[in-house]
């Protein structure tokens, strides 16, 4: 969720930088230290008491962009102790570097019941030389303990001056009070977007004249933005959502437009028609698929000959780009290495790989268009301007008829038509061959498994019988997987059999492990105890042998983010249990129905007992893969009656 800030409110001119804001440093108070638990989120380790952050130009030197960073944290759990460690990233090119100014931290703890403070000194900060484009300051403030207070100001210059910081006003443990100045020259624009789902408690802005002076007798102008936030909860990650980024609530700043002293502008953020212009000449995108075809074109020969249909054309295209290349768990839109080089590799990234198949379907004469889009775990790509950053992973849009086939040959284990999981996030931008456009991201198939169970009760207390686990879609890629990584199926049918207590695996047979586009299926002949002592006068089953939910995923009472399947689950169990006349089962459950709001999704379970047969049809389908927070409390409580079902055990007696 983003909201706009650009409007400007200019109010009372200034004429000078008053430093009339933040904290003072160093004034930590008796009732700081006796703090033992912060009342509105008892589970935190730490809370930050106050934080107070600021981004300006230096007038004097080389004119370049400082921030100041001041906090003040209650360090309340030993959980929480890390809270003291700090790194503070340095970026770099070949002729630049960032730099920290200045930098001071204590802590502040009871010694003998007087207040004691413990200053970090500078031979404990040290400096990393993470990569070629960045540097790490590390520090550790000394004498840290449960009940410490600890404080932290420091100061960064960098030459970068475009690159405003972002300020986050959520992290992973609550705050009391959080606030971001920007003071920005009139001469750059940006676009400054809200995200998240918490509410700003200052939201106001203000000109000051002259405040920038890059020499030469010239004078700009700045807007100063002051953003504030209070009694900020802890940022939780729960189940089933989708990049930590899309909801964290923060300021971020991205540059639109210079304006130069003597006329000129440098419009920075541009519009789709020259992105995609960009895109179709860059040495690593629209030109590799350009010189891709020269690349593939007697391998695509060859392929196709003989074939006239082009579905079928482009399927065996797909299959020969799968198997050439292997894929070196390397994300990106470009190519890494060029095509013809990945190509003679027979390996490379997303980019040289699936620039590879648009290129090859394009040599087939198919209609085929680059898809660019931003993975789960990197948020969801800007949508109100183009910001190619925000895309990291490339795949195949082929249009054949009126159907579209999203593409993806980096995995072996995905079927024709089907994108992993980690692409399925809003909406890709498509490049045309006239223009581009956004494409809703999909998926083409549910996560599906349908599980048969027949048992038979044998009079020595043996269940013996069949369990056939038919897999589809996704439900389907993961197993292949599974089955893959444990070396063999006797290993798989081996691990599987760990998974489900008391039973034994007499025999197996798995079907259609190398056919792609068929159901995976699992059957198994299996056996396992009943009941032990046949003078007893009851035992327990549990029906649910295999795909048993231990847990409810929705723990949290309240849930302010969306919550994000990916793909739709449909799960079904079919038991049929056959069980000798000397017994019978007791307080059976009542028949369930629940349907979820705005045909979310539907729990159906029913046991059905005749003369020495029992059976049970138990179904789970979550038809939408995205659920507003306001739908949390009926999907919590399906889940809770899922759980309280498949929890329960059957009672049998003996007549």
């Amino acid at each position: 969720m983003k909201f706009s800030l650009l409007a400007l409110l200019f109010i009372s001119p200034l004429f000078s930088f008053a430093q009339d804001h933040g904290f003072p440093y160093g004034q930590t108070t008796y009732r700081d230290l006796d703090i033992k638990v912060y009342e509105k989120d008892t589970a935190a380790v730490a809370v930050i008491l106050n934080e107070f952050g600021e981004a300006y130009i230096d007038n004097s030197n080389d004119n370049n962009l400082l921030f100041e960073y001041h906090a003040k944290i209650k360090i309340l759990k030993k959980n929480g102790l890390d809270q003291a460690d700090f790194q503070i990233p340095l970026y770099k090119n070949e002729s630049r570097v960032e730099r920290v100014r200045s930098v001071k931290a204590s802590s502040y703890n009871y010694e003998n019941g007087t207040m004691r403070e413990t200053k970090l000194e500078s031979k404990n900060q040290f400096t990393e030389n993470a990569s070629k484009y960045l540097d790490i300051v590390k520090f550790a403030i000394p004498n840290v303990r449960v009940g410490s207070v600890i404080e932290v100001h420091y100061i960064v210059e960098s030459p970068f001056i475009f690159n405003f910081h972002n300020w986050e006003f959520q992290s992973d443990i609550p705050k009391v009070m959080s606030e971001y100045w920007a003071t920005v020259p009139a001469n750059y624009k940006f676009n400054i977007t809200l995200k998240g789902y918490q509410q700003l408690s200052k939201n106001e802005s203000e000109l000051i004249r002259d405040c920038y002076t890059p020499g030469g007798g010239y004078r700009a102008d700045c807007a100063r933005f002051k953003w504030a936030m209070k009694d900020i909860p802890a940022f939780k990650e729960e189940e089933y959502m989708t990049a930590k980024s899309n909801f964290l609530s923060m300021i971020n700043f991205e540059l639109s437009e210079i304006q130069y002293f003597d006329g000129r502008k440098n419009k920075i953020t541009k519009e789709w028609k020259d992105v995609e212009e960009e895109l179709r000449r860059d040495e690593k995108f629209g030109l590799q698929i350009k010189r891709g075809k020269d690349i593939v074109d007697e391998h695509v020969e060859l392929l196709l000959t003989g074939e006239s249909d082009p579905l079928e054309k482009a399927k065996k295209i797909y299959e020969f780009i799968k198997l050439w290349y292997r894929w070196d768990d390397v994300y990106g839109k470009y190519s890494e290495f060029g095509i013809k080089k990945a190509f003679d590799k027979r390996a490379g990234n997303v980019g040289d790989i699936n620039l590879t198949l648009i290129a090859a379907l394009k040599y087939a004469g198919l209609n085929v268009e680059p898809l660019m889009l931003s993975t789960r775990e990197n948020g969801l790509a800007t949508e109100i301007h183009p910001v190619l950053s925000d895309f990291n992973y490339v795949v195949a849009k082929l249009n054949i008829n009126d159907k579209v086939y999203l593409l993806d040959a980096t995995d072996d284990f995905l079927p024709f038509g089907l994108l992993p999981q980690r692409c399925l996030n809003g909406k890709g931008r498509v490049l045309g061959e006239k223009e581009s456009y956004w494409y809703e991201l999909k998926p083409s198939e549910k996560s599906k498994r349908i599980t048969l169970v027949n048992l038979k009760l044998e009079s020595d207390g043996i269940f013996k019988g069949t369990l056939q686990t038919t897999y589809n879609g996704y439900a389907a890629l993961t197993k292949r997987k599974e089955l893959h990584n444990a070396g063999s199926d006797k290993e798989f049918v081996h691990e599987l059999g760990k998974k489900m207590n008391n039973l034994e695996i007499k025999d197996f047979k798995i079907e259609n492990t190398d056919v792609l586009n068929k159901p995976l299926v699992v059957k198994l002949d299996i056996e396992m105890a009943g009941y032990e002592n046949m003078n007893a006068a009851n035992f327990l089953f549990n029906p649910f042998i295999i795909g048993r939910w231990e847990q409810n995923p929705f723990k949290s009472e309240e849930r302010l983010y969306p919550v994000d399947f990916g793909v739709p689950l449909d799960e079904t169990l079919i038991l049929n249990l056959e069980y000798p006349t000397t017994i019978e089962p007791v307080d059976l459950p009542q028949k369930i129905g629940l349907a979820l709001p705005n045909a979310g999704g539907r729990y159906l379970f029913d046991i059905q007992n005749m003369p020495n047969r029992l059976t049970i049809n138990n179904s789970l389908q979550i038809s939408k893969t995205i659920f507003a927070s306001e739908e949390y409390h009926f999907l919590k409580e399906l889940f809770n009656r899922v759980i309280a079902v498949q929890q329960a055990d059957l009672v049998f007696k003996k007549k």
